[in-house]
């Protein structure tokens, strides 16, 4: 099933300039052609195409790495055609992944003896990552409960309303309600008291986020343990905590080693962190850990022979390539725990250099806080002749991709736009991101006021004559034709007079 759109559904062919050496005749866009064409035709046709897409490095919405070194590269390319999950004929390949699950679960302090291996498994990401962990969890209640004689039929998670929405699907997908601690103003992320109130008995985790995708801050998961702790005392049950630690998994533990957040703290079941996040691995990798084999149900591991050998497999998916396990493998041997602490610590006064530019203009509050992700989520100060929607828009002519978004429940009120810091971000980037912005905020300082012009446009066109000659009022539909209408007439009246350097 399509679920998004980017094209007019009258344009159904595919047309190329520079492919017309080779084919003369159009492409269908939405069916297999008839014929073949050459290699060099389906070649240009797609990279003509592609060049509308905007600029990797130049997109500050995301936390996915858009860079790594031309060694790596090559590595992930060598092993493009092999299939992750055929163990038996890539055993090289699967130690790489085990190796990968053992050093990260003693960077977030699993307790593990000195042979004793690690328990995990890398994913497509912190999706699937989360995907796994919220089953493991319900199915260990669902244990429990029967072996007591309770029903199992009423599931629930807590979380923040701050959570991503692979939270929401894994609910909804699943069959597990989901109950939010709702935001308030200055305070964006779970409040931890306020979850633990809302746990019970069908309570089969509670999720903290170390990294909110809002602005980046960190939850307290100490203070959530150290709370849960006393609940589970005084009623005897025993909800875990599940840490998603997707963008913040591979910053905490360089800048910030004495905060508790991991394993260190009893409830701590299982984390997730994304590769391809902060762990610095193009898109497409994951990862998942538990604390011990007591935390994952022997019931959700299948055992598959059909490639050759016994084989142990927990994922949603089944095939996938083995370019990105190699290549966190990479990664973490290349960089080691100097490498990615000189590259967190790096990101974060970039972070500060951009926050400092901000605030210097006196248009901004900052949101984002001074611990957590290297990020940068702010809102205008004055929304009283134009707003953050417009401000993104507007960078857009630069090339920059910076994102716009209401906040969730109950802070919708509040508007951000967000910068993350990556790798590939520097110093000199945040300089010229803070002029671009200056130069969006001086011309819209010219431009008539949103908000004034459609209350003016409205008020002209809010009556009409009507056949008798009568005066009566126009529809909503009419009034806002009229608006667009006069909208359009201002832009194209811009167009004219505005040079565009």
């Amino acid at each position: 099933m399509v679920l998004s759109k980017a094209a007019s559904e009258s344009d159904v062919s595919i047309h190329s300039t520079f492919a017309s050496r080779y084919v003369r005749t159009s492409l269908p866009r939405y069916k297999m052609p008839d014929n073949s064409i050459p290699k060099e035709a389906a070649y240009q046709i797609i990279n003509d195409e592609l060049m509308l897409d905007g600029n990797p490095r130049l997109n500050l919405a995301s936390f996915v790495t858009t860079w790594m070194e031309p060694e790596c590269d090559k590595l992930m390319m060598s092993s493009i055609n092999k299939n992750y999950v055929d163990m038996d004929e890539y055993p090289v390949t699967t130690e790489l992944q085990n190796r990968c699950v053992n050093m990260i679960a003693h960077l977030f302090n699993a307790p593990l003896g000195d042979s004793e291996t690690a328990v995990g498994v890398g994913t497509v990401g912190s999706s699937e990552a989360i995907m796994l962990a919220g089953l493991a969890f319900k199915r260990k209640w669902q244990n429990k409960r029967r072996a007591e004689g309770k029903p199992v039929d009423k599931p629930n998670i807590v979380t923040g309303a701050n959570v991503q929405v692979c939270w929401e699907k894994f609910a909804r997908y699943f069959e597990v309600e989901l109950k939010e601690v709702k935001l308030r103003d200055d305070y964006y992320v779970m409040d931890p008291v306020k979850a633990v109130e809302m746990v019970d008995e069908n309570t089969i985790c509670v999720a903290a986020i170390l990294g909110s995708t809002l602005n980046g801050e960190f939850e307290d998961v100490k203070l959530l343990n150290d709370l849960l702790v006393e609940k589970n005392k005084e009623t005897g049950w025993d909800t875990p905590i599940h840490v998603d630690a997707a963008s913040g998994g591979f910053i905490a533990p360089f800048i910030y080693p004495e905060l508790e957040w991991d394993f260190r703290l009893p409830l701590v079941k299982s984390i997730n962190v994304s590769g391809h996040k902060y762990g610095l691995v193009y898109a497409g990798i994951g990862w998942v850990i538990w604390r011990s084999k007591e935390d994952l149900p022997d019931e959700l591991i299948f055992h598959i022979n059909y490639l050759g050998a016994d084989q142990p497999t927990f994922t949603l998916n089944f095939s996938k390539g083995s370019s990105q396990v190699i290549a966190q493998y990479y990664q973490l041997i290349r960089l080691g725990y100097e490498g990615y602490r000189n590259i967190m610590e790096n990101c974060r006064e970039n972070a500060m250099v951009l926050r400092k530019g901000l605030e210097k203009t006196g248009r901004f509050n900052i949101v984002s806080k001074d611990e957590g992700v290297p990020l940068v989520a702010f809102s205008l100060k004055d929304h009283s002749r134009h707003d953050e929607f417009e401000v993104a828009d507007m960078l857009r002519r630069f090339g920059w991709i910076v994102p716009a978004y209401t906040m969730p429940a109950d802070a919708q009120h509040v508007t951000v736009l967000r910068v993350v810091i990556r790798e590939d971000f520097s110093h000199t980037l945040a300089e010229r991101l803070v002029n671009d912005i200056e130069k969006v905020l001086l011309e819209l300082d010219h431009h008539p006021a949103k908000i004034q012009a459609v209350t003016s446009a409205a008020i002209f066109s809010d009556e009409k004559i009507g056949g008798n000659g009568t005066t009566v009022k126009k529809t909503a539909l009419e009034t806002q034709r009229e608006i667009t209408d006069a909208w359009k007439k201002f832009v194209m009246d811009r167009k004219k007079t505005t040079k565009v350097c």
